[in-house]
C-alpha cells in the first residue's frame, strides 16, 4: 500500500487517499514532470495468486490499458500513463474535480427523472465510441460514473479493467466478486457478452439513479444471482416517463434488448415528452431462451 508523499515510478508524488475498492486504491497525486494534478490507481494483488497468475493478470491489465487509451471521448476517463513500481503496473489516469454518482446518490437521495436522463445519454456517448473500437466496460455502476462539479460532465471511467481483475464474475472459490446487481443475465449464466451487456446496465443504473436502489437488490448474493437471472422485473413507478427505456434496455434475450441508437432515440423522446413513451422497436425477437444459472452448491 502506497503512503502519503511516496514518489511513484520516480515521477507521480502521492498525496492523499481518494478512494478504495475491491480492484484497487485511487490516489490524487501530482505529476512533477509535468507539474500537473493525476490520479494513480494502485492495483491489489490477489494472494491466492500463483506467481505465474499474477503475472498474467498485469499482462492483461496492460492489454486492456492499451485498448482503452485508444477510446477517444469526452465522456471517458482519460488514461494518462501506466508505470511499473513494486513489481506491479499503476494506472496513471485524468484527475475529475467532483464526485462520483454513488457519492451523489448517497448524499442527496434519488436523482430527478430528467437528470438521470441526462447522465444516462451522456453514457450511451461514451458507450457508443467504445464499443465501435472493440471495447467492453464490464461494471458500469454509479460508483464508475464521474460528475465534475463545474461543467456538469459525465466521465465513465474503470474502462475494460474489471474483467482483466476478476471482477464481476464467480471465482473458483464461488464468492461473487464485483457488481452483480448491475451484471447482464448473459454473464451470470456464463454466456458471451457483448456491447448488449453494458446496456443491461446502464438500465440497471438508470433505475438505481432514480429510484434510490437497483430493482435487482436482495439481502445475499444467491438471491441476486436468482433476481437477475430467472425472477419478475418489477420496475418502480418513479421512472416516470423512463420507464420504458429502462423495460427495453432489460431485456433478458441481448437479442431483443434496446441498442445504443434505440436507447438514444427513446431517451431523448421521454426528455422531450414527460409523457411515457413505447420505445423504439427492437431488433426482430425471437422466443426467450430459458436462462441456465451455474451456481456452486451452498
Amino acid at each position: 500500500m502506497a503512503s502519503t508523499g511516496e514518489l511513484i515510478a520516480g515521477r507521480y508524488r502521492i498525496e492523499t487517499r481518494l478512494g478504495r475498492g475491491g480492484m484497487g486504491t485511487v490516489w490524487r497525486a501530482r505529476d512533477e514532470l509535468l507539474g500537473r494534478a493525476v490520479a494513480v490507481k494502485e492495483l491489489h494483488v490477489d494472494d491466492a495468486l500463483t506467481p505465474e497468475d499474477a503475472q498474467r493478470q498485469q499482462e492483461r491489465t496492460l492489454h486492456e490499458a492499451r485498448s482503452v487509451a485508444q477510446v477517444k471521448h469526452p465522456g471517458i476517463l482519460v488514461l494518462h500513463d501506466v508505470v511499473r513500481y513494486e513489481e506491479r503496473p499503476w494506472l496513471v489516469m485524468e484527475l475529475i474535480d467532483g464526485w462520483s454518482l454513488a457519492d451523489r446518490m448517497a448524499a442527496e437521495g434519488p436523482l430527478p427523472p430528467a437528470e438521470a436522463g441526462r447522465i444516462a445519454l451522456a453514457l450511451l456517448g461514451a458507450l457508443r465510441a467504445a464499443h465501435t473500437a472493440g471495447v467492453l466496460h464490464r461494471d458500469l455502476k454509479p460508483a464508475n460514473v464521474l460528475l465534475e462539479a463545474e461543467s456538469g460532465r459525465v466521465v465513465l471511467s474503470d474502462f475494460g479493467i474489471a474483467q482483466v481483475a476478476g471482477q464481476t464474475r464467480l471465482t473458483q472459490t464461488g464468492a461473487f466478486v464485483g457488481s452483480p446487481e448491475y451484471t447482464a443475465p448473459e454473464r451470470m449464466s456464463g454466456q458471451r457478452s457483448g456491447p448488449a451487456s453494458d446496456l443491461w446496465s446502464l438500465g440497471v443504473l438508470l433505475c438505481a439513479a432514480v429510484a434510490g436502489e437497483s430493482p435487482f437488490h436482495r439481502d445475499s448474493v444467491a438471491g441476486v444471482l436468482h433476481a437477475v437471472v430467472l425472477d419478475e422485473i418489477a420496475l418502480p413507478d418513479t421512472l416516470g416517463p423512463l420507464l420504458p427505456v429502462v423495460r427495453g434496455l432489460l431485456e433478458r434475450d441481448p437479442e431483443r434488448r434496446l441498442t445504443v441508437t434505440a436507447a438514444e432515440q427513446a431517451l431523448r423522446a421521454a426528455l422531450d415528452d414527460p409523457t411515457p413513451l413505447t420505445p423504439p422497436t427492437p431488433p426482430t425477437p425471437r422466443p426467450t431462451p430459458t436462462p441456465t444459472l451455474t451456481a456452486p452448491a451452498p
